[in-house]
C-alpha cells in the first residue's frame, strides 16, 4: 500500500482548518459542513502533488495520478454542497488566479517568496467565508470580516516564522515583522474594531518575546498552534 502524498507545511494545515472552523461556529453548524470540508481539504491536498509534477518531470506521471485521485475525491464530496448552494462556485473563481500565482512561483522555484505566501493565505482563508455562507445563508459583512481577519492573522504568522528560521539574522526583516505586528492591532482598533484588535495582541507578544531565541521547528509549531488557538477564542468572543 502506497503512503499518502500529503503536504508537509504544518502551518498550511492550520490555515485550511482554522478559518473554516470559525465560519462554521459563527454561521451555525450544519451537517453539510462535513462533506464541504472534506472536499475543501482534498482540493488543498491535491495542490501538493500538482506543484511537484510541475517541478519534477521524471516523476510527473506519478504525481498527476495523485492529483486525479485527490481531485476526484474532492469532487465527490463537493457535489451536494455545490448543488445545494451553487453560488459557492464564486469562491472557486477567486481561488483560480491565486493558485495560478502559486504555480508560477513553483515553476520559478521561488515558493518561499512573500507574494507566494500571501496568495496561499488569501486562498486558504476563503474556507472561513465559504463555511459561514453555508451555515448562515448570508453573503454579508461578517463573511468578509472572517476572511479578512484570518488573512491579517496568518500574514503575521508568515512574518514570525521567517524571522525565526530563514530571516533570523536579518535585522531589517525583524523590524518589518515587529512593525507589522505592532501596527496591526492599532490600526484595527482605530478602525472601530476594538475587540478584534485584542485578538492580535498575543501575536505581538510572541513576535517580540520569541525573537532571537534558539527554537527547533517543532517548538515554533507549538507556539504557532497556541497562538492560533488564542486567535480562535478571540474571534469567537468578538463575533458572538
Amino acid at each position: 500500500m502506497k503512503k499518502l502524498l500529503l503536504p508537509k507545511q504544518h502551518g498550511a494545515w492550520v490555515m485550511v482548518s482554522l478559518p473554516y472552523l470559525i465560519g462554521v461556529i459563527v454561521g451555525g453548524p450544519k451537517w453539510i459542513h462535513l462533506p464541504l470540508f472534506i472536499g475543501w481539504l482534498f482540493i488543498y491536498i491535491a495542490s501538493h502533488p500538482l506543484i511537484l509534477a510541475l517541478k519534477q518531470k521524471e516523476k510527473r506521471a506519478d504525481y498527476l495520478r495523485w492529483v486525479i485521485q485527490y481531485l476526484g475525491t474532492a469532487g465527490l464530496f463537493l457535489v451536494y454542497p455545490l448543488l445545494n448552494n451553487p453560488r459557492l462556485l464564486l469562491f472557486g473563481f477567486i481561488l483560480l488566479p491565486l493558485f495560478g500565482m502559486n504555480i508560477f512561483f513553483a515553476k520559478k522555484r521561488k515558493e518561499r517568496a512573500f507574494l507566494n505566501d500571501m496568495s496561499a493565505i488569501i486562498g486558504l482563508c476563503l474556507g472561513g467565508a465559504a463555511s459561514y455562507v453555508v451555515g448562515s445563508g448570508e453573503w454579508n459583512e461578517t463573511m468578509l470580516v472572517i476572511w479578512g481577519a484570518c488573512i491579517l492573522f496568518f500574514t503575521g504568522s508568515v512574518f514570525f516564522v521567517k524571522t525565526m528560521i530563514r530571516e533570523k539574522k536579518n535585522p531589517r526583516f525583524k523590524w518589518l515583522s515587529w512593525g507589522y505586528h505592532g501596527a496591526l492591532p492599532v490600526i484595527v482598533f482605530i478602525s472601530g474594531f476594538s475587540l478584534l484588535a485584542l485578538t492580535y495582541v498575543p501575536s505581538v507578544i510572541r513576535a517580540i518575546v520569541c525573537y532571537g531565541k534558539p527554537m527547533a521547528p517543532k517548538h515554533i509549531a507549538i507556539v504557532e498552534f497556541t497562538n492560533s488557538a488564542l486567535f480562535l477564542i478571540g474571534m469567537l468572543i468578538w463575533l458572538y
